[in-house]
């Protein structure tokens, strides 16, 4: 499978600009969104799962900002299985122009979610959420004390991989291998086992 990229999404032309439905913008996303494009986001997330993919073989997949986007929806709202995060972007238009998909387009389903979660090592995930989380705190969406989406608010100490849910008390990495568990991956209460990356000149593969 090759990398894929995230675009802007396009309406149709034979549906009337005026007459596509709107909902009220989620100001949280959609700062967010444009923190992330201006601090190239999509090209950071691309740049670290690319040797995890083929250059040139395969049908492209589901750009890794889309992917990242995804799970950072699932774990500000505390949405507890893929299939969830896949509904929910799925049904919200103010998560889908969050994702950057548009009225028509199918947003990637949970079997997706699961076939990149299999592909991606930890250390991906971690990097990913801690550039997130600074970039976060360094525009002023979040503080050392506080992380808040709509009313919910979760609390951390000033380390910023140590922020945890106020409701589900779970840091990133518990709510990823709640995840796992839920998708047969690992059993629930264990931690993953690491993973070692073969990566060639023709594939690019993930072995346990």
């Amino acid at each position: 499978m090759s990398l894929g990229r995230r675009q802007e999404p396009e309406a149709p032309l034979w549906i009337s600009y005026r007459d596509l439905p709107r909902g009220p913008a989620h100001v949280f996303y959609d700062q967010l969104n444009r923190l992330l494009d201006e601090a190239g986001f999509d090209e950071f997330v691309e740049e670290l799962c690319a040797p995890y993919y083929h250059d040139r073989l395969g049908r492209p997949g589901v750009p890794p900002g889309v992917y990242f986007r995804m799970l950072l929806v699932g774990y500000f709202e505390g949405i507890d299985s893929q299939r969830g995060i896949a509904w929910r972007c799925q049904d919200s238009l103010s998560l889908r122009r969050f994702l950057g998909y548009g009225l028509t387009d199918s947003v990637p389903d949970h079997s997706s979610l699961t076939r990149i979660r299999q592909r991606l090592p930890e250390e991906v995930y971690q990097r990913v959420f801690q550039w997130v989380l600074r970039l976060l705190e360094q525009k002023g969406l979040i503080s050392a004390r506080q992380v808040g989406v709509d009313s919910t608010t979760l609390e951390a100490n000033a380390a910023m991989k140590s922020i945890v849910r106020r409701d589900t008390g779970e840091g990133y990495q518990e709510y990823l291998n709640r995840l796992m568990a839920e998708e047969g991956a690992v059993e629930e209460g264990r931690e993953p086992r690491p993973r070692s990356v073969s990566v060639s000149t023709d594939t690019a593969r993930t072995k346990r």
